[in-house]
């Protein structure tokens, strides 16, 4: 989304409220920023919303041109994701932070018999850094761990060759109270000191296994040899590392080298999440969107999206996490528990949310065009769909029912090309026993236009029927009953394949599939959908829709629930013979349905 500051306040609304990360793009699509929140919507528009007086915050909003941002499971897996982010791609406004705030670090230090400690400064001297870690307190007891289970020097004495071996310094209080091991005059040798290290090494990424063996191995020599005090300090140490739990910002280090994806996809779009994990963090993710063209499944546009971003961006995993199996040229994991399933959860998350955002896009997008815009959009919408008037005033139809449930149906109304809420309407179907598409929507056309006749209400300038040819007919059947047929223009669209029915008229229209006036179409055709799904499933909790088998008269609704829940559904009802039915019910009973809908 290109974003300035005039047109913020059209973009806050599309961002989450969730804890998460965000990533500000220039114009060369490189990443310049990439920041952490709590709540991403309220952190970002502070960067427009409120006057910056640093130089640095106004340069950087004059060159953001795209936002990009990540959701997470908490606070505190943005603070690593963040600083995974920034080590990868060094955003060039992230090398000094806005508030010269740092974070703590634990560096083994470049040196002979090397220390381990806190450190909130990364200096290219060839040490290593682990971290950045969420607070000093974390450190602290990663680092006291360390003490007591690793013997390592604190000292800062220049630990050479020459200096050891001539014996410049002297054993201090540390080594008296078991805490070094004093190589600093020889009483331990450098393999073994850098063994410890290396043992930290693992301990810091999670990986307990090789020192856990190590202790328990010494503590029994010890017990063998009688030495128990020795011994009773070993299991001390085991006791330290049994209770001590590395975890990951998102998940255990030990989850490394590996790829996750899922997807989300409705009858146009598919969204593909696809997240690279290294030693148990996100270092890259991505989601990407997928125009269905010809009904693809869900596995067919996962296996292609995931071939074509491996490739893309360059991953090289043998293992990948994902919701289903398909054909792949390396292994695929689908979790049932534990931390694999966590990262394949955040994926999805993070796919269903690039689905819903640009579903809110599709009915924004109508709001933020100027009224010149949308003149001219409607202008289009005439000459494309060849109608008499320009139609200022179109209202759209939907009918609604769920497995023989008795149907309702919605109206939505949009004015000046955006949605008129206050002329939305419901309807429960009054006249028409069954489910009867055709004659529900016969219904509730005469319905909305006999009261606009009675009313002297103004009447639209298009109709937009939700379905083919047969619900078309009958909505002009309702017209011509009211003598409207001729006087409002009525289009079809039917489900799915997006063609475009006029009354009376063999062929379709097909608009090009991006084109503004098709796409303000699906729009308002999306837009009852909602309404009208919304309404039936609101009404079905409230227990006033009835199953189809209750309206038959000497069936109650016992009856019905026993029939259902043998044969699951009424359209499975109408399929079997009386006989099946008699079965469950009787013959009576069986009788009365067979005959009823033999007469549907």
């Amino acid at each position: 989304m290109l974003v300035t500051r005039l047109e913020f306040s059209h973009i806050l609304p599309l961002l989450p409220s969730s804890p998460g990360i965000y990533k500000y793009l220039d114009k060369q699509d490189a990443i310049i920023y990439v920041g952490k929140a709590k709540n991403i919507r309220k952190r970002v528009s502070s960067y427009f919303v409120k006057k910056n007086e640093h130089y640095k915050t106004v340069r950087l909003v004059e060159e953001i041109m795209r936002i990009e941002y990540v959701l997470t499971d908490s606070e505190q897996d943005a603070f690593l994701l963040e600083n995974s982010l920034i080590k990868t791609y060094q955003p060039k406004y992230n090398l000094v932070l806005k508030d010269d705030k740092s974070y703590p670090y634990i560096v083994i230090k470049r040196e002979p018999f090397p220390r381990v400690f806190l450190t909130r400064r990364l200096i290219k001297d060839g040490s290593e850094y682990f971290g950045p870690y969420t607070s000093v307190e974390q450190v602290r007891s990663l680092l006291e761990f360390i003490k007591q289970t690793l013997p390592l020097r604190t000292c800062k004495l220049a630990l050479t060759e020459k200096n050891i071996t001539s014996k410049k310094f002297k054993p201090c209080l540390e080594y008296h109270i078991g805490n070094c091991k004093a190589p600093c005059v020889a009483f331990q040798t450098s393999d073994e000191y850098n063994w410890q290290i290396e043992q930290v090494r693992e301990l810091l990424k999670g990986k307990l296994s090789e020192i856990t063996k190590h202790y328990k191995k010494e503590m029994l020599a010890y017990a063998e040899t009688m030495q128990f005090e020795k011994a009773q300090l070993i299991k001390r140490k085991l006791e330290y590392i049994k209770n001590y739990q590395s975890k990951s910002v998102i998940v255990n280090p030990k989850i490394d080298h590996l790829d996750v994806c899922s997807i989300v996809s409705d009858t146009h779009y598919a969204y593909v999440n696809f997240m690279i994990i290294m030693q148990g963090s996100i270092v890259q993710t991505f989601t990407n969107k997928y125009e269905k063209k010809l009904d693809e499944t869900d596995l067919e546009i996962l296996s292609f999206a995931v071939h074509q971003m491996r490739e893309q961006y360059k991953s090289t995993s043998t293992e990948l996490i994902a919701p289903f199996e398909f054909s792949s040229l390396y292994k695929i994991t689908i979790p049932k528990l534990g931390d694999k399933l966590k990262l394949l959860e955040l994926s999805l998350q993070n796919a269903t949310y690039a689905l819903n955002d640009q579903r809110r896009k599709n009915t924004l997008l109508l709001q933020q065009k100027t009224d010149e815009d949308n003149q001219l959009l409607l202008r289009q919408l005439k000459l494309d769909l060849k109608l008499k008037a320009t139609p200022h005033h179109i209202e759209c139809f939907d009918n609604s029912n769920f497995q023989g449930s008795f149907p309702v149906a919605a109206m939505v109304c949009f004015k000046e090309a955006i949605p008129f809420k206050k002329e939305y309407r419901h309807f429960h179907i009054k006249t028409v026993s069954g489910i009867n598409d055709f004659a529900s929507m016969n219904e509730i056309v005469f319905r909305r236009y006999k009261r606009l006749l009675d009313e002297a209400l103004p009447l639209p300038q298009l109709i937009i029927i939700d379905g083919g040819k047969g619900q078309l007919g009958a909505a002009m059947e309702a017209l011509k009953s009211l003598n409207l047929a001729g006087k409002i223009a009525v289009i079809g669209l039917a489900k799915n394949v997006e063609e475009i029915f006029y009354p009376g008229e063999s062929e379709s229209l097909k608009l090009p599939f991006q084109s503004e006036t098709l796409n303000l179409i699906k729009r308002i055709r999306d837009e009852v959908h909602r309404f009208g799904i919304t309404f039936h499933r609101n009404t079905r909790s409230k227990g006033v829709v009835k199953n189809e088998l209750e309206l038959i008269p000497g069936i109650a609704e016992l009856t019905a629930r026993t029939l259902l829940k043998h044969f699951k559904s009424v359209s499975k009802i109408k399929q079997v013979s009386e006989e099946e039915i008699a079965s469950i019910i009787g013959k009576a009973k069986a009788k009365k349905i067979a005959d009823y809908f033999s007469r549907q």
